[in-house]
C-alpha cells in the first residue's frame, strides 16, 4: 500500500497522544486512548473542512519539542510498518511546532530523525512534506518552511505543500511561496479543490504544481478535468475525509472512480487516519464494497501512486515492481 496525503498531526495515534502529554505534564481531556479518540476523531456529522480541522488542536499541543516530534514521527511510521505499507509521504507544518520556542530547521530535524529510527532495517520507505499554511499573517514563516525544505531536499524531506482553510485563504494568493519554491529546486504540491472550487486548482497549476491534494472539484469544470487529463497530473485523492470535510455530500458520490475510468490519473490517501478513523485498507475496502472498484481498478490506483510520488526513477521502478508481484 501506498499513501501520499497523510498528516502527521491528524494521524498520531490516541496512546501516542496520551503518552507524550504525560512526558510533558500536559493535561488532556482524557488519559484514556479510547475517550480521547472521541475528541481527536471528526463527527459523522462533521458539517466542513473548518470544523475538520479543529480536530488538530490536540495533537499539536503535544508535539512542541524535539524530542516528542521525533518520537511522534518514530511511533506513527512504526504503526504505518506494521500495517504492512510499501511507501508514504507524511506530511506536516513545521511552523505549527515553534510555540515552545524551536525554530523550524530544528522541528524538521527532529522529524527527519525519528523517520531514520523508524525506517532502519526495513523495505518499508517513507518522506516528507512540508506544509506551508494558509493564513493571513504568517509570510515570513511560509518562506522559511520553503527555506527548510531546501535544506533537507533529498535527506528525508521530499516536496512542500499550502495547506489550511481553503475557503478562507484563496490558493491565489500564495504566488509567491511557489515562486520561491521554484527559485530554490523544491517540488510541491497543493491543497485543492477541497473547500474552493476549481479556480483553487488552476491557481495550483499555474503556480507549477506537481500534483494537487484533493482536487476532488475539479468535476465542476470539463475544460479544467480535461486538462489534468492530457498533463497526467495527478490527484491525491481522500474519500472519507472528502465526505468529512463535505467536498463530497457522500461516500457514494465521490467521483474518484469515475475520474479514473476516464482516465485521469487519481490516487486514494488517508488525509487523517486519526481524524477520519481510517486506514489506507479501509479506503480501499470501501471503494471496493460501496463504489464497485475491480481488481483491476485497485491495481491501477497504487500503480498511480507510485507513479505520482516524489520518488527516483530507480525508487519507482523498485516500488512499481513489487506492486506488479504482490497485487
Amino acid at each position: 500500500m501506498i499513501d501520499l496525503h497523510l498528516h502527521f498531526d491528524g494521524s498520531l495515534l490516541p496512546r501516542t497522544i496520551v503518552e507524550l502529554a504525560r512526558e510533558q505534564q500536559i493535561r488532556l481531556p482524557s488519559e484514556e486512548p479510547d475517550e480521547l479518540k472521541l475528541f481527536l476523531t471528526a463527527p459523522q456529522d462533521c458539517k466542513s473542512l473548518n470544523e475538520y480541522l479543529e480536530k488538530f488542536d490536540l495533537p499539536l499541543l503535544v508535539l512542541q519539542t524535539r524530542e516528542a516530534i521525533r518520537k511522534g514521527m518514530y511511533t506513527l511510521l512504526c504503526s504505518l510498518k506494521e500495517q504492512g505499507m510499501l511507501y508514504v509521504e507524511v506530511r506536516f507544518a513545521p511552523q505549527l511546532h515553534v510555540q515552545k520556542g524551536l525554530h523550524q530547521a530544528d522541528v524538521v530535524k527532529a522529524a527527519v530523525l525519528g523517520m531514520q529510527e523508524a525506517l532502519i532495517g526495513s523495505f518499508f520507505k517513507a518522506k516528507l512534506i512540508l506544509c506551508c499554511m494558509r493564513g493571513a499573517d504568517n509570510r515570513e514563516a511560509n518562506l522559511e518552511t520553503v527555506r527548510a525544505a531546501a535544506a533537507y531536499l533529498g535527506r528525508g524531506v521530499a516536496a512542500i505543500d499550502l495547506a489550511g482553510a481553503e475557503a478562507l485563504y484563496p490558493t491565489a494568493d500564495f504566488e509567491e511561496v511557489f515562486s520561491l519554491a521554484k527559485e530554490l529546486g523544491v517540488p510541491f504540491t497543493i491543497h485543492a479543490g477541497e473547500a474552493d472550487g476549481p479556480e483553487s486548482i488552476e491557481a495550483a497549476l499555474s503556480f507549477g504544481a506537481a500534483r494537487i491534494g484533493h482536487g476532488v472539484r475539479a468535476r465542476e469544470d470539463k475544460e479544467l478535468l480535461l486538462y489534468l487529463k492530457e498533463r497526467k497530473i495527478p490527484l491525491e485523492l481522500c474519500p472519507t475525509s472528502n465526505m468529512q470535510t463535505k467536498a463530497v455530500e457522500s461516500f457514494q458520490e465521490h467521483p474518484i472512480l469515475n475520474y479514473l475510468r476516464a482516465g485521469l490519473k487519481v490516487t486514494v490517501n488517508t488525509d487523517n487516519m486519526t481524524v477520519s478513523d481510517t486506514t489506507i485498507e479501509r479506503e480501499f475496502l470501501r471503494l471496493e464494497r460501496e463504489l464497485g472498484m475491480s481488481p483491476k481498478e485497485r491495481k491501477a490506483l497504487l500503480l498511480n501512486a507510485a507513479d505520482a510520488a516524489f520518488l527516483t526513477e530507480e525508487e519507482r521502478w523498485r516500488m512499481k515492481d513489487v506492486i506488479g508481484r504482490i497485487e
